[in-house]
């Protein structure tokens, strides 16, 4: 995730500094790895903002260390844009009336959007049976809170909730406790591997019920964990590796170049990347400033349309949604012989139309 993302920012700001830079000068990126480790993550905040001076950050694949890392950001008033973590609590972390502003984007799908769409996916499957699982860490647990918060709202309890860690290789106990309380559809929040342990464990068992995931079910190691298990697998992604659209073929035949690769290894990782460094440079430009405080407000009042490769973003912020992407934004994906396609050919029809954010979203 975090190389498919870092990978896209960089093609970006190698294209805006191509095309003259920010202000007349190249964006510069400084990385460091945050290890998926929220005290790494804390560290590497404080050393860019005291020792690199960084103007704005970009990234955090992780809910925890975004949520451990971003108070730092916010307290020296340098904006910080999530471009991958998908706690619904990122954005929300300094708003009113405790803080008088929030420093704190996102530009991917945040969690309530997901579990909305699992649960109503499942549901529209005829489902009324339905097994949470759910990996351990700040993402996962929020992740399940937040389905089963919706489930409640359609008079649904799950028949089993059962957590596994990371790392872990066999989910057969739970499992075997989903299948013995009649699961009709398994809904799973977690990271590649071990969704793939999941997919691997339902097929050791011979059970074969639907599996709905959170979209890190479309990242490279679930395909290559899970092989043929793993077909037909579906989630929530907000960018297909089309080449539909001339922004977005242009984007993936730069990045095969690039980086020498036939796909992207998480391409929605690789994608909001891409968008994150755009959408940074188009308020620094209207800023016509590197200051923080201008930087926000300009995110805030975006005047000019920014083209993507998930969306053309169009006031895609105000001053109290953080959020660039909307449910409608979203579709499913499902894994299919190694690659992530279109789940629905209604989308697969419509691949070609941008889907922009519902102005009343918040």
């Amino acid at each position: 995730m975090g190389v498919s993302m870092r990978d896209g920012a960089k093609l970006a700001a190698a294209e805006i500094n191509k095309a003259g830079g920010v202000l007349g000068r190249p964006i510069q990126l400084v990385e460091r790895d945050d290890e998926a480790k929220n005290e790494v993550g804390a560290q590497v905040a404080q050393e860019l903002i005291n020792k690199e001076k960084v103007v704005a950050t970009v990234g955090f694949i992780n809910t925890g260390v975004a949520l451990a890392a971003q108070r730092f950001y916010q307290e020296a008033e340098i904006p910080v844009f999530n471009n991958v973590a998908t706690g619904t609590i990122i954005t929300n972390q300094f708003k009113e009336p405790d803080y008088d502003s929030n420093y704190v984007f996102r530009n991917s799908a945040y969690d309530v959007l997901q579990a909305g769409l699992m649960v109503d996916e499942a549901l529209a499957q005829g489902h009324k049976k339905i097994a949470i699982l759910a990996d351990s860490t700040n993402y996962g647990q929020l992740g399940r809170e937040d389905i089963e918060k919706y489930l409640g709202t359609k008079g649904v309890k799950p028949v089993a909730v059962e957590k596994f860690n990371i790392k872990d290789v066999d989910m057969t106990a739970q499992l075997l406790k989903a299948q013995q309380a009649g699961a009709e559809v398994i809904l799973a929040y977690g990271i590649g591997p071990e969704l793939a342990q999941i997919a691997n464990g339902m097929a050791k068992l011979g059970w074969k019920v639907p599996m709905i995931t959170s979209w890190p079910s479309s990242m490279q190691s679930f395909i290559d964990i899970a092989g043929a298990n793993g077909n037909g697998v579906v989630m929530p992604q907000t960018f297909i590796e089309d080449q539909t659209l001339p922004k977005r073929k242009a984007f993936l035949e730069n990045y095969y170049k690039t980086y020498g690769v036939t796909k992207i290894p998480t391409p929605v990782a690789g994608a909001q990347g891409y968008d994150s460094i755009y959408l940074l440079a188009a308020a620094i430009k209207q800023a016509g400033s590197t200051d923080g405080a201008k930087i926000r407000t300009a995110l805030e009042n975006l005047n000019e349309k920014v083209e993507g490769v998930v969306t053309t973003y169009d006031k895609p912020f105000t001053a109290k949604d953080h959020n660039a992407i909307s449910r409608n934004m979203v579709v499913f994906g499902k894994v299919q012989d190694g690659k992530i396609v279109y789940a629905k050919d209604e989308d697969a029809k419509n691949a070609g139309v941008v889907r922009v954010k519902e102005k009343s979203s918040n």
